[in-house]
């Protein structure tokens, strides 16, 4: 094992992952020091955060963006570097209170996500490794058939990129594995370096005049027709405060903070396989996902290394190895790979709601603090959409689909602080020995 997996998978600098290592920008920017004023404070530097600052500074707003650790700290520049069409899940769930035409213009607005994400790479020229195609795998034929329905779904919708359902023979045009009956290729989703975009987001946000601080945790807020947002060193006033910190809100807003459960999940990187061994294992070089309750989700990296996420863990708690815990997960899927060297191991907080949907809104006690979290784990596209829509509503647009997502509620998980974690974590296991014995 390479030395650089025992650096603590949490600390005040980025996850010593193997995208820290290949980042392609060194930004440091100052802590908050003193008072700053500003029309809009925005509080956590990820990519919902990044991606509403840009869109606010574009409209004329003055904006001072705070975050605790560095840019892309959190989920933004850690994650799997999937770039996934869609937002939420069963999203017919909610017609009864938005509606037909909220349902239809929700789903379309998951299509939209990611091509955010394409012009914003586009537009400032991001070295990212922005990368298209992508393959839902399926695990039975059960999954093989939900994705015949995707697909005419998806066509429906107008979605002008390549869909194809592969068979059972096809598989091995995609992946290099007998684990899997079937898929769906998508060549309008894809994969990408997340903290390389974050990277490449933070700088576009300060040219365009953001002031970005970091190293700036935030420990009160004050509430009124204008904030003011302290830290240990400076503060900020602002007329509009906005809330980006998902996982890790650490208490910020206990309102906000029961709404979303921070989970674990973990990512493996190997050695660099060589361009002939990792093209047998991924011959196209797409992103790849399953479709099982703790799921399997994989693609190559620039330098020909296979990244391996999963392992959604509701404990609260991280693995003491994640290497030794995610290394036999990848071999199942690619038993070849035995003896291959694990360069690189980390983890992190993604944000879970109860309904799956991502949590885009403004508190109702204080109409001048507007949020974004809740992905569940498909981040990448949701939160450039969430950027877009928190700035159209604080601008004062109407029409706008922030509207859609704000009237939707979002239960507050059950057991308190100390025990919503493994209450979840216990039924989650329920619903694994249920897949496990073929009863969903």
């Amino acid at each position: 094992m390479n030395a650089r997996l025992n650096t603590p998978v949490h600390s005040d600098q980025h996850a010593a992952s193997y995208y820290a290592a290949t980042a392609n920008r060194q930004l440091a920017y100052p802590p908050l020091g003193g008072e700053q004023v500003a029309d809009v404070c925005i509080v956590g530097g990820g990519f919902s955060g990044l991606n509403t600052a840009i869109e606010l500074a574009r409209k004329g707003f003055s904006v001072a963006l705070l975050e605790a650790h560095q840019m892309g700290w959190g989920a933004s520049g850690r994650n799997g570097g999937q770039l996934i069409r869609g937002v939420g899940h069963g999203v017919e769930q909610f017609e009864p209170v938005i509606g037909k035409e909220g349902v239809h213009a929700i789903k379309l607005m998951g299509l939209e996500a990611v091509e955010i994400v394409r012009q914003r790479v586009d537009e400032f020229a991001i070295d990212c490794d922005l990368t298209w195609g992508y393959c839902d795998l399926a695990n039975k034929p059960a999954h093989l058939e939900g994705f015949a329905e995707d697909k005419a779904e998806l066509e429906s919708l107008g979605y002008r990129h390549e869909l194809r359902l592969l068979q059972p023979e096809q598989m091995r045009e995609v992946v290099g594995s007998d684990r899997y009956v079937g898929g769906m290729i998508d060549m309008g989703s894809g994969h990408l370096h997340p903290l390389n975009l974050a990277l490449g987001e933070a700088a576009a946000a300060a040219s365009l005049g953001v002031k970005l601080f970091e190293h700036s945790p935030v420990i009160r807020i004050d509430h009124g027709a204008e904030v003011k947002v302290h830290t240990a060193q400076g503060s900020v006033r602002a007329k509009t405060l906005v809330l980006t910190c998902n996982a890790y809100l650490n208490g910020l807003d206990p309102t906000l903070g029961g709404k979303v459960l921070p989970a674990g999940s973990y990512v493996i990187a190997t050695e660099p396989l060589g361009a002939e061994r990792a093209q047998a294992l991924i011959p196209q070089n797409m992103a790849l996902c399953d479709q099982r309750v703790a799921l399997d989700y994989y693609r190559l990296s620039a330098d020909n290394r296979l990244l391996f996420g999963g392992a959604c863990h509701y404990s609260g708690r991280d693995p003491a190895d994640i290497a030794a815990y995610m290394q036999p997960k990848m071999l199942e899927v690619f038993p070849d790979l035995k003896g291959v060297k694990i360069d690189y191991q980390w983890g992190g907080m993604i944000g879970i709601g109860a309904n799956r949907l991502p949590q885009i809104g403004r508190l109702r006690d204080h109409s001048n603090v507007y949020y974004a979290q809740a992905y569940a784990g498909h981040g990448v596209n949701a939160t450039h959409l969430a950027g877009k829509l928190l700035a159209e509503a604080i601008s004062g647009q109407q029409g706008s689909g922030f509207e859609l997502f704000d009237k939707v509620p979002h239960m507050t998980f059950p057991g308190g602080k100390h025990l919503r974690s493994p209450l979840l974590a216990l039924g989650m296991a329920w619903y694994r020995l249920k897949e496990a014995v073929g009863l969903v």
